[in-house]
């Protein structure tokens, strides 16, 4: 899983723009690795996904990212929270009744020792829930916003599909409130 180029080699050629390199770093990484992964870890996944359902996202997402997470390190830059974010406030939809056409937006701001936040990294999980399967690439998404009000309305305007999405905890707090009625 070796990525083309060490991060600290795009930040060197473009050192003006941070958060579009790391996210053109990010997105080099996901396009020659995702489904590398996908098939060298396939048992794993699948017994993940048997046992736990969704969470075999998370378990694919770390797989994927963590030499990201190597490179961002060493890069002295530090993602809060770690990449691909916070399942809590995210958002997901589908295009599909029967769920097998699902994202999920998770995103992660990221920090320097130096410069403070320099930008958000906004992550698209593409994925079924009616069985293990990720049918796309996953996305990328740079954004200069760094406060989480201005994060939600920047990707409001980019989905409408995210602007009427629930935050998970408030999804799942009606769902769970729907099982008392």
């Amino acid at each position: 899983m070796q990525t083309t180029q060490a991060l600290n080699n795009y930040l060197k050629k473009q050192p003006e723009s941070k958060i579009g390199v790391v996210a053109a770093f990010i997105e080099s990484h996901i396009r020659e690795n995702w489904q590398k992964i996908l098939a060298k870890e396939n048992d794993r996944l699948l017994k993940a996904y048997a046992e736990a359902g969704d969470q075999a996202y998370g378990t694919y997402l770390n797989l994927l990212l963590l030499p990201v997470h190597c490179q961002l390190q060493e890069a002295g830059i530090r993602p809060e929270p770690r990449l691909p974010g916070n399942f809590e406030i995210s958002r997901e939809w589908g295009r599909k009744a029967d769920h097998s056409e699902q994202e999920r937006w998770m995103w992660s701001t990221l920090h320097t020792e130096n410069d403070g936040p320099i930008g958000t990294i906004v992550t698209i999980t593409y994925h079924d829930h009616t069985r293990f399967r990720i049918p796309r690439e996953p996305g990328i998404i740079a954004l200069a916003e760094t406060r989480q009000e201005d994060i939600v309305e920047a990707l409001s305007g980019l989905s409408a599909d995210f602007k009427e999405a629930l935050e998970f905890s408030v999804e799942y707090e009606h769902y769970l409130r729907s099982l008392n009625q």
